[in-house]
């Protein structure tokens, strides 16, 4: 039994949530999100709430059901609120800076590694070894901060490079003489 699909999604005031078939558009103050959802999956709402029901206990229907209220929740919470994610960087000379509506990230490369902004995201280097991801898409604002985080992913030596703010990363002990 999915427990996040049988939750409720109550619309908070100022989302606009819009039903043509199997597409979903929500319109909110920070912009808007369309998205296509398997056409088995039954989305009703009904004053200001949203529910989401399964056609039988099949396991993709099962699969299905969690997944699409989740993924519904996030574009209310992301047109709402909006999503936030905070990468740090770590290593003598390593750092960032925001040159128009690219970021520039020297990574112990021979070379710097330019970042474009893409449509709907907002880069911001608040400090030189802090790059802040923002947006309304969360599955969006997760793979950027993923690909910036790739260009220099920590490592367990020295733990230089970049890496999500609050990431723990396991250090290791080096190499000892005989």
């Amino acid at each position: 039994m999915s427990r996040i699909g049988l939750k409720i999604l109550e619309i908070p005031e100022g989302v606009e949530v819009k039903l043509d078939g199997s597409t979903v558009t929500v319109k909110g103050p920070k912009g808007e999100l369309t998205r296509n959802f398997h056409e088995d999956m039954k989305i009703k709402i009904e004053d200001n709430v949203l529910t989401v029901e399964r056609p039988s206990d099949n396991k993709e229907h099962r699969a299905l059901h969690g997944t699409t209220r989740s993924i519904i929740g996030n574009m209310v919470e992301g047109v709402h609120k909006g999503f936030e994610k905070a990468l740090e960087i770590n290593g003598v000379g390593y750092r960032a800076t925001k040159q128009g509506n690219k970021v520039v990230v020297n990574a112990g490369y021979s070379h710097p590694v330019e970042v474009e902004q893409p449509a709907g995201i907002e880069l911001d280097v608040p400090s030189n070894t802090r790059i802040v991801v923002k947006g309304i898409d969360k599955e969006l604002v997760g793979a950027i901060a993923a690909n910036i985080r790739a260009i220099r992913p920590p490592e367990p030596y020295k733990g230089k490079g970049i890496r999500y703010e609050g990431e723990y990363v396991r250090r290791k002990e080096g190499k000892t003489a005989k």
